[in-house]
């Protein structure tokens, strides 16, 4: 059955990982297609893995089977999921990896992986992506319903994500994300922003810098010039034009961001 299955892991591309959980994948449905989405999550980054998912999903068709195992806690007794929503089906540990799917998804249910019988044996207690997710994935790919893996959960794990805040002044929000162009993407959405925008030249302050206004494309700023600029994603990222804006002001995840309008 031809069905778009999805991989996003923290494993890396120097091992067999990944490509042992295919060759699993393909051994139970040889027409599935597999993409990946990343396998450069930074090691138990959770957080990290959490955002990139929650905002590369819907670029699939409906109907695909998103597989996250960024999974500090493999061996323990946390649960193993699969959360369907009207469009998609996710496969994971229940460490709040699908905290952006519960938020922006309408779930219709989220199953605790308990039948044994769908699991690769013997089961290592160090690699759960192959012999618990990875047979899951493809399980459901050839049209096993959510159900047969387990039973319903009313309750599962999610992680913080921070909030903007109204200040008197106007927002003040944090670098969530840095990608590997050292792009600094922060939790400030373009539907906040733009009101605040509307009153004038935005006023952006971070690490000690201010920038005034907002760039529509990278092109508009010069080479070495520290601009902001809304992402693919449509929140506020500062970049600095030819260089890495994270390096340039040392900067981290977390960094302090304020906004005024003048």
């Amino acid at each position: 059955m031809e069905r778009i299955i999805t991989l996003m892991t923290d494993f890396g591309t120097k091992d067999g990982y990944v490509g042992t959980m295919k060759g699993v994948i393909l051994g139970i449905n040889p027409q599935c297609t597999l993409v990946d989405i990343t396998h450069e999550i930074p090691p138990q980054g959770v957080f990290e893995g959490a955002f990139v998912l929650g905002n590369t999903y819907r670029s699939f068709p409906r109907g695909s089977i998103h597989l996250g195992v960024v999974d500090p806690e493999v061996g323990a007794h946390r649960e193993a999921l699969v959360v369907e929503t009207e469009g998609y089906y996710f496969v994971g540990p229940d460490n709040g990896l699908f905290t952006w799917i519960y938020r922006e998804e309408e779930v219709k249910q989220v199953v605790g992986i308990r039948t044994r019988d769908f699991f690769r044996k013997p089961i290592s207690q160090t690699f759960h992506g192959r012999d618990i997710f990875a047979p899951i994935a493809a399980h459901l790919s050839v049209g096993r319903k959510p159900e047969e893996f387990g039973v319903r959960l009313d309750q599962w794990s999610e992680i913080d994500i921070p909030e903007p805040r109204v200040t008197d002044k106007g927002l003040m929000g944090e670098v969530i994300h840095i990608d590997r162009f050292g792009n600094l993407i922060t939790n400030l959405p373009r539907r906040l922003l733009e009101p605040l925008a509307g009153q004038g030249v935005l006023q952006i302050h971070i690490k000690g810098r201010r920038i005034s206004g907002l760039k529509a494309a990278y092109v508009e700023a010069k080479k070495g010039e520290l601009m902001a600029i809304f992402d693919s994603f449509d929140l506020l990222e500062i970049s600095l034009m030819g260089d890495s804006a994270g390096e340039a002001l040392k900067a981290a995840k977390g960094e302090r961001i304020e906004l005024f309008s003048p």
